[in-house]
């Protein structure tokens, strides 16, 4: 009796302690409500799991992170005028206002943009830019394997620190376990930096929360690389044949390049790397670009450290003031639920709703939850296409004439909330012709979402569960 004693006295402190701590981070009262019910089902289970995934850890990160942010912001502070800003059509000035209160900064002038379709065409620029370039190098990477493509690209970084050029590389400890010392040792030997972001150890455990899933590239300050391609061989038809993936990266030049740079070293400092801006050097990282008309375009980013979840807001605007067209492309189709009324309210409205996912992804859960999605958007009246194999992994969405998104970031919880991302919003008729007759090539490669899909009862029930986990895929 004593024992049972205690146990019950231990169970109902557990949970009202929990239930208290949950009830005072006030989040929604759905997510609130879950936990209780797993705390008080499965306490020392759910414990475990809310200390891995839970949003105490996010906070008590969020809290490290902005203060790397803060020391680089310091930094930059300069003439509150600024570079000159675009004028834009209303329905895209709407959209770039958004963007600015959620202090994404304001539209600026590229001065150039190049759309890069596939892996080979982007190694191949990115390779003649670091081959031309002479003051530093900056590269953060989701994945980076030790492959053919990934050697390659080490051994590109490895000659230029050893001509001088200052060289930091930024991977995510997750997605990029098979790098280690031994693989960046030539590198680092030639004076390059190399960190891994945010590393997995036995006492702090993350998973798959708050790893960086960008993958930039930073040449000379002025150069910059965004999109969907990692480093490693699936990217490169070369490499992988016509198993390779389907993918879009974007090289910009001039001053959207500055904000592109300082998100790389927000999360340089945040990694403890040893990188200090000051009056004699900030020129260096951020040199003067050109003043004058280009392309106007915009920088959006996203992170767990920011509750407003910025790009999810900025997708949800684009999508809810659609008129006439929503072209999507995405590995994942996995939206929260204002998401997924946003492109069922679109289609109810007349706007034609196209959505392209691949037929086999490279998760076996996650396509199974993007199946259900796929079924209800179409059912919803919403155009879905399956390209591939091989796989889709390209991020763009263009919205009517006014913006084109290419991004890092899939249609998920995890891209939105959980991870970093970035992306570059266009709002130039040109860069989005050119992203319309990319997506018009990929949808006639491709077949429509089955109208009947008869799933076996086991397929159609690991569906089911998948789609319970989609916040945190």
């Amino acid at each position: 009796m004593p024992w049972f004693a205690i146990f019950v006295a231990s169970y109902a402190l557990w949970v009202l302690v929990a239930c208290v701590s949950l009830l005072l981070e006030r989040r929604s009262p759905t997510a609130t409500l879950a936990w209780i019910f797993a705390f008080i089902a499965i306490p020392i289970v759910s414990g475990i799991y809310y200390l891995m995934f839970g949003p105490r850890r996010l906070h008590r990160r969020r809290r490290r992170y902005s203060i790397a942010r803060s020391s680089v912001a310091r930094k930059l502070s300069g003439p509150a005028e600024g570079p000159p800003r675009p004028a834009l059509a209303p329905d895209a000035a709407g959209l770039a206002a958004v963007a600015r209160r959620l202090e994404q900064g304001e539209p600026t002038f590229a001065s150039a943009v190049t759309l890069l379709d596939d892996g080979d065409a982007t190694m191949k620029a990115l390779e003649e830019k670091i081959l031309e370039t002479r003051h530093h190098i900056h590269f953060e990477y989701y994945i980076w394997e030790p492959d053919r493509v990934g050697t390659h690209f080490r051994d590109l970084l490895t000659a230029a620190a050893g001509r001088g050029v200052e060289v930091r590389v930024l991977y995510d400890a997750m997605g990029s376990p098979n790098v280690g010392g031994r693989f960046w040792a030539p590198l680092r030997e030639a004076g390059g930096e190399v960190i891994a972001f945010n590393p997995v150890h036995l006492l702090r455990i993350t998973f798959g929360n708050f790893r960086t899933h960008r993958k930039t590239a930073i040449c000379d300050g002025l150069a910059g690389f965004l999109g969907g391609i990692n480093m490693h061989d699936p990217a490169s038809a070369t490499r992988s044949g016509k198993d390779a993936w389907r993918d879009q990266h974007v090289r910009i030049d001039g001053e959207p390049v500055h904000r592109i740079q300082r998100l790389f070293l927000e999360n340089w400092n945040y990694s403890r790397g040893e990188f200090r801006l000051n009056a004699g050097n900030v020129d260096n990282y951020f040199p003067h670009a050109r003043v004058g008309k280009g392309i106007p375009m915009q920088i959006i980013a996203s992170g767990p450290d920011d509750t407003t979840a910025p790009m999810h807001a900025f997708f949800l605007a684009a999508i809810s003031t659609a008129r006439n067209r929503i072209l999507i492309e995405t590995p994942y189709l996995i939206p929260d639920e204002p998401l997924e009324s946003a492109l069922r309210i679109a289609e109810l409205r007349g706007v034609d709703v196209q959505v392209i996912v691949p037929k086999e992804g490279d998760s076996r859960i996650v396509t199974a939850a993007s199946n259900t999605y796929c079924e209800s958007l179409r059912k919803a009246g919403i155009k879905v296409f399956e390209y591939g194999p091989p796989m889709l992994h390209a991020k763009t969405m263009v919205v009517d004439d006014t913006v084109a998104i290419v991004g890092t970031a899939n249609l998920d919880n995890r891209s939105f909330r959980l991870n970093f991302e970035v992306a570059a919003a266009f709002y130039d008729r040109h860069t989005l012709e050119r992203l319309v007759k990319r997506f018009e090539e990929d949808r006639a490669a491709s077949r429509p979402f089955p109208s009947k899909r008869r799933a076996e009862m086991v397929t159609a029930l690991f569906e089911s569960v998948a789609r319970l986990t989609s916040p945190v895929l």
